[in-house]
């Protein structure tokens, strides 16, 4: 497959464009002039997902149609703000270009980079003077963390900002020694309620959480791929252990020390799939 033009490709953005203005027209589609910021950005959220969940399965097809479901969110914010008088797609894709040069000076300018640690470097300063030039300031650098992060997501962010002045653990064994310290907290927190889990226990399953996805951010794992792919394992034997026992109601009926049985069994049989 040839690789498409720039020009082929501005036609088709053009065109969704043209589309998009035309959906939300006074005579346009009743359900896409009903929507708003608010209620399309939860569609956002469950877009990227499936974004991540194609790649994550290689479907290219699949993926095509995703990235084209995701783009029409932008197509959509941006006709929004343009019937606003916010901005417009136009001042999008300008905004873009502009930042992209801007911060590839070692590209488009007379910087240096030889690796990418030292592009990461660059970037990271013209952030900070972009935002000094813009008169946007923090109480903290942490600020630049939005707290609407997926919490996994932003507790990464957060140990990665801070490790930037130098506060973070010097190498992988101190983090392996403090995600012990913290589960030996949260065991002694839940030593005396047994039955009822007090806040200061969620408080330290919290610090352990913490702890686990700095541990990924320093071995160079991203948290949220890693759950994602025991999540899928965990599906695969869960339904072996299903089909094994009959259904889920026959493998409702089995005991603990069953269910312990057939789920090492799954394991066991996942385990020679692999392998051959």
């Amino acid at each position: 497959m040839s690789l498409i033009s720039t020009e082929e490709a501005a036609q088709h953005l053009q065109e969704a464009v043209a589309i998009m203005a035309r959906l939300r027209a006074p005579n346009g589609c009743p359900w896409d002039r009903e929507q708003t910021f608010d209620t399309i950005k939860r569609h956002t959220l469950e877009e990227t997902y499936e974004v991540f969940d194609a790649i994550e399965r290689r479907a290219w097809p699949d993926l095509k149609d995703e990235l084209g479901d995701l783009l029409l969110q932008v197509l959509f914010y941006a006709q929004m703000a343009s019937e606003a008088g916010y901005f417009t797609i136009s001042d999008v894709a300008a905004n873009l270009n502009a930042k992209l040069i801007r911060r590839h000076p070692h590209i488009f300018g007379e910087v240096e980079a030889t690796d990418a640690h030292a592009v990461l470097r660059n970037w990271e300063q013209i952030k900070r003077t972009e935002k000094q030039a813009s008169g946007v300031s923090h109480d903290s650098m942490l600020d630049e963390v939005p707290r609407s992060m997926p919490s996994m997501l932003e507790a990464g962010k957060l140990g990665s900002k801070a490790a930037k002045i130098g506060f973070d653990w010097p190498n992988v064994d101190g983090l392996f020694d403090k995600l012990q310290e913290e589960i030996t907290e949260l065991q002694a927190e839940l030593a005396p309620n047994a039955e009822n889990y007090s806040t200061a226990a969620e408080e330290e399953l919290g610090d352990l959480l913490f702890t686990v996805v700095n541990l990924a951010r320093h071995l160079k794992i991203d948290p949220e791929s890693a759950l994602r792919a025991t999540n899928a394992k965990f599906r695969r034997r869960f339904r072996a252990m299903e089909s094994a026992a009959g259904g889920t109601e026959a493998l409702a009926a089995c005991t603990p020390a069953e269910l312990e049985e057939r789920w090492s069994q799954a394991k066991k049989t996942a385990s020679e799939s692999q392998s051959s």
